[in-house]
């Protein structure tokens, strides 16, 4: 089954400030750079990419926008994982 779920506009701007800023880490633009390749497709998170969200969601050392960008990729992760 397709994933149905695309990124929000909202969080697609930031992923965009995020890849753009030359001082983002880059545990934030891997967030940010799936984050927008989930934002007009069917593409799905890969468990590579679910693991890190779930790691930035559990840890308290990453920002707040961080965790956002963690969850919008978590949220379309495959179901059956």
């Amino acid at each position: 089954m397709a994933n149905t779920k695309k990124t929000s506009q909202d969080i697609a701007s930031k992923a965009a400030k995020i890849l753009a800023d030359p001082n983002a880490s880059d545990i934030q633009k891997r967030l940010a750079g799936s984050a927008l390749s989930q934002r007009s497709t069917t593409h799905q998170t890969g468990g590579d990419m679910e693991d890190v969200a779930s790691r930035v969601l559990k840890s308290s050392k990453y920002s707040e926008e961080t965790k956002e960008l963690a969850a919008s990729v978590l949220a379309q992760s495959v179901k059956d994982r």
